[in-house]
């Protein structure tokens, strides 16, 4: 994973991969490795916690076409929140 730095919410996400073929942005903080849990957000994107209950990482389906046709990709987590320059220099 490349080093970045993506806001979401209050969460900055230090490390991100970008899937071009499938256009699916992969999103990770601090140094957990692992999740013991994840869901599915409203919008079809995956969330990733830790034990303690805490967003570990987020998977962003569509990314580049999201922020394309929107300016934005919206993402619950739990509430809804929209990004959107943060994420276009993780997208290369």
């Amino acid at each position: 994973m490349d080093a970045v730095n993506v806001k979401i919410n209050g969460l900055v996400f230090d490390r991100a991969k970008y899937d071009a073929d499938g256009d699916v942005l992969y999103l990770a903080r601090d140094e957990t490795t692992g999740a013991s849990d994840a869901a599915l957000t409203p919008e079809g994107h995956g969330i990733r916690y830790d034990g303690d209950g805490r967003v570990i990482g987020v998977t962003i389906i569509n990314a580049r076409w999201l922020l394309e046709r929107d300016g934005h990709v919206t993402i619950t987590l739990p509430q809804e929140v929209q990004v959107a320059g943060d994420l276009a220099g993780a997208l290369s």
